[in-house]
């Protein structure tokens, strides 16, 4: 797989998943927050805070925080995040998009501007880099949902447009506005995705050596930590070559 999943995937072997548990729960508490502000406090009647909540419990967050996070919003005493996407070139002239909500967007600004110039890249306008992605849903499985056949007969039948079946799992892209419905399709033959979202997919990625993907691992990794920050995305291919002695 091209682009930031490899990187997820580097990460996750060395086990930095673990060591970020707790800022990941506080990220997936943020977007059940903003989920319910923006519709209904009632997973039922709100499919973005259903998806929000799915994604929650596939990262194994305990009850008690996806409730609270729900009474947050119900409350109205919570704080009132902006949704904001930033885009911009890292090293090697990659393109990067992040997406922030945030209760202040001119400290997320500012942070994620230093962040980009210090990893030698530039932040642009919103749209300077987004026209080289396209908007799709993303339906993630385990490998153990089945192998790659029946993951891809299943997800013909839903109506999904590409599958990429690997040993980490199964990654089903179908178009952003049918992602309610494949996911629903899905569901009802292999069970519960491990998470469902929307996500931002590269038109062509930009091979990259060994030096400037150790670059923008640090760029992707140092956004990735911001508070503000929920999803990264970048255009750039790394060989199998260069992965394995990344990821040793």
């Amino acid at each position: 797989m091209a682009g930031h999943s490899q990187f997820k995937n580097i990460m996750h072997r060395k086990g930095k998943q673990d060591s970020v548990r707790s800022k990941m729960f506080s990220k997936l508490a943020r977007e059940i927050t903003v989920a319910a502000k923006t519709g209904m406090p009632d997973p039922t009647m709100n499919p973005r805070l259903r998806l929000a909540i799915q994604n929650a419990k596939a990262q194994s967050m305990p009850k008690d925080n996806i409730e609270r996070a729900i009474k947050k919003a119900a409350g109205n005493d919570g704080e009132n995040y902006d949704e904001v996407r930033y885009e911009g070139y890292g090293p090697g002239g990659v393109a990067v998009i992040v997406e922030a909500l945030t209760d202040n967007r001119n400290r997320t600004a500012s942070n994620v501007r230093s962040i980009f110039s210090k990893a030698g890249g530039a932040l642009g306008e919103t749209g300077s880099v987004s026209f080289s992605f396209d908007r799709v849903g993303e339906i993630v499985y385990k490998s153990e949902a089945g192998d790659a056949d029946k993951i891809m007969e299943a997800a013909i039948e839903a109506g999904a447009e590409d599958v990429i079946s690997d040993e980490s799992g199964h990654t089903v892209i179908c178009g952003f506005e049918d992602m309610g419905e494949v996911s629903k399709a899905l569901e009802a033959v292999l069970g519960e995705a491990e998470s469902v979202k929307a996500i931002w997919k590269p038109q062509n990625t930009v091979p990259v050596d060994e030096e400037k993907a150790q670059s923008l691992m640090k760029l992707i990794d140092n956004l990735e930590d911001d508070d503000d920050v929920q999803n990264v995305y970048a255009n750039f291919e790394v060989s199998e070559e260069v992965m394995a002695k990344l990821s040793a």
